[in-house]
């Protein structure tokens, strides 16, 4: 479980279905708040999911995405281009665009840094493809990731995996690089990370202010890139020359 932020949950009424039974997500749901479990948008639950309860859970969305394109008054019945739209609606909700929700972190192994490394190096640009969580709408953009290396090493396409996994989930993109960086910091354990992220947000873009060009940038700085200024400047001096090299 992956919370940056955890936030106190309230004890809430679970209604039964009309039938009696519990939903597959109140089941869910229950299962966590008795566990005092956070089940924020950016939280990772699947140690909570049973198997088969993914499938479960996959039917469950497709018949609320269905009332919602009947209560946005779409003949689903009829339109055969929304016929199955609820379906793949649910299928890419809970298998792509939110996977860093519902399943487990991908297997990453690491190794002793035997050579006792400790030269810094980054990583990127590293695609991001994300979700705001206040219009689930789609956050574009890139990241880098700067180590200095501790006592474990991991190898570099580990770092786009764990990233893709952390980013696909709803996010405000400040506690993004917040939780990416706790779980760097878990896998390797390096005496120092960094990691910088630009993206555009098509909240913006696509509606509300409607600002095709607007981006935002942050970072992160843990352990010797924060306390040595030279070891942040020359971080943020190799994403700079990264980028030249990708723009000729």
């Amino acid at each position: 479980m992956t919370s940056t932020l955890p936030t106190p949950i309230t004890a809430r009424s679970i209604e039964p279905t009309k039938h009696g039974a519990l939903s597959i997500s109140q089941r869910i749901r229950q299962r966590l708040q008795e566990a005092d479990v956070p089940f924020l948008a950016n939280d990772n639950i699947s140690d909570f999911l049973h198997e088969g309860e993914l499938d479960q859970l996959e039917s469950e969305v497709a018949e609320k995405v269905r009332e919602l394109l009947r209560s946005l008054v779409i003949d689903i019945d009829n339109d055969h281009n929304t016929e199955e739209t609820a379906e793949r609606v649910a299928r890419m909700y809970l298998h792509e665009v939110f996977k860093g929700r519902y399943h487990p972190q991908p297997k990453i192994a690491s190794f002793p840094n035997v050579k006792q490394l400790d030269e810094i190096y980054t990583v990127g640009p590293i695609s991001v493809r994300s979700a705001c969580s206040h219009h689930l709408v789609p956050i574009l953009g890139s990241c880098w990731i700067g180590i200095k290396p501790g006592q474990r090493v991991i190898g570099l396409s580990k770092f786009s995996r764990v990233a893709d996994w952390v980013f696909s989930r709803p996010h405000i993109q400040e506690e993004a690089v917040l939780i990416l960086a706790d779980e760097i910091e878990r896998l390797c354990e390096p005496q120092g990370l960094a990691i910088l992220l630009k993206a555009q947000h098509y909240c913006m873009k696509w509606r509300g202010v409607k600002e095709p060009q607007a981006s935002m940038i942050n970072s992160v700085v843990r352990g010797d890139f924060r306390h040595d200024p030279s070891l942040k400047a020359e971080f943020f001096e190799l994403v700079k020359q990264q980028e030249s090299l990708l723009s000729h």
